[in-house]
């Protein structure tokens, strides 16, 4: 995605946005990590063991997209 296009006030308000996602993401891997070794105790490995490994990617991409932005912003000041 090519930021260089935004505004900076465009780029604050998908900084702001890509944040509260990226937690909101983050907090929903945490609770699946926490599903999968529950369930893995209970019943053994099964295919919620690894649901995390699917969904960690996009918290990954997530994550570089808001440091891009980052570098963007700082550019630009």
């Amino acid at each position: 995605m090519a930021f260089s296009t935004y505004s900076k006030e465009e780029l604050l308000k998908k900084l702001k946005s890509q944040n509260n996602i990226y937690i909101v993401q983050l907090v929903l891997v945490l609770l699946l990590v926490i599903l999968a070794v529950v369930s893995t105790i209970d019943i053994g490995i099964s295919i919620t063991s690894f649901l995390p490994l699917f969904f960690l990617p996009m918290v990954f991409l997530l994550r570089y997209d808001i440091k891009k932005i980052k570098k963007e912003l700082a550019k630009r000041s």
